[in-house]
Formats: C-alpha cells, sequence, structure tokens
C-alpha cells in the first residue's frame, strides 16, 4: 500500500525473469462511473494489517502456480479519474500460468485484503464499498 502514484513499469520491473515465458499484469484504474452513478470523487483506505494480508495471498499464489516473481501494490489516499488504483504482475516460465497466477492474485487482493473504498457521486451521495 501507498499514497503515492503508482507506475507500470515499476512492477513490471519487479517480476522481470529471464526464466519467464510469460509476464501477465494487471492495471485498475478508477473509472468515472459506478453503474449508472458518476464518481466525482474516490479514495482508498487500508487497514494497519492489508500489506501482511497481501503477503499472505502472494504467497499463497506463489505455492499453487510454477511463479518466477510475482509483485503487487495498490493505492491509498485520494485518486482522480484515470489513476492507477492497483497493479499486479506474475512471471511464470509459461503464459497461460501468468494469466491464472495474476488473475487469482487480483481476485484475491480484492476479495481479501483490508481494503475500503469511498465514493462521492454526482447527485450529492456517497458510499463506502469493502473491495480493493
Amino acid at each position: 500500500m501507498r499514497d503515492t502514484p503508482l507506475s507500470v513499469d515499476e512492477v513490471y520491473a519487479a517480476v522481470a525473469d529471464p526464466g519467464a515465458g510469460g509476464i501477465a499484469l494487471f492495471v485498475g484504474t478508477v473509472r468515472d462511473h459506478d453503474g449508472a452513478q458518476q464518481v466525482t470523487r474516490l479514495a482508498y483506505s487500508a487497514h494497519p494489517s492489508a500489506a501482511a494480508e497481501l503477503r499472505v495471498m502472494a504467497e499463497k499464489v506463489a505455492a499453487d502456480f510454477d511463479v518466477r516473481a510475482l509483485a503487487a501494490v495498490h493505492r491509498v489516499g485520494e485518486l482522480a479519474v484515470g489513476d492507477l488504483a492497483v497493479v499486479v504482475a506474475v512471471a511464470c516460465p509459461h503464459r497461460g500460468e501468468a494469466f491464472d497466477a495474476c488473475r487469482t492474485l487480483i481476485d484475491n487482493l480484492k476479495h481479501g485484503v483490508p481494503i475500503w473504498k469511498y465514493q462521492q457521486f454526482s447527485d450529492g451521495t456517497s458510499e463506502w464499498v469493502n473491495s480493493a
């Protein structure tokens, strides 16, 4: 977790490995709507245990797949539409494994790491969402 802008290049460099035949990246960005509502402001907050929870999930993915390297970083704080909210990358010997491991890592992060999204909408309403 960090409160500064994320970099796809930084995450890619963290997983670059000469034994990897495939590197899969997922980049989650802030969109301008949620359903039919226009998002005007968004912020992410993380529980103090979030980094440790993410590490556990990353270690499980590394154990379950033939992973050469993996990296995941999630932004916290105020974000603007178009900002990168999360970047996940997995390097494996083969592309299929890389895709599967990357999808598992981002899905587990989204459903299991205590990160909350606060959205404000153009109609003046707002909501907290317990997902990454």
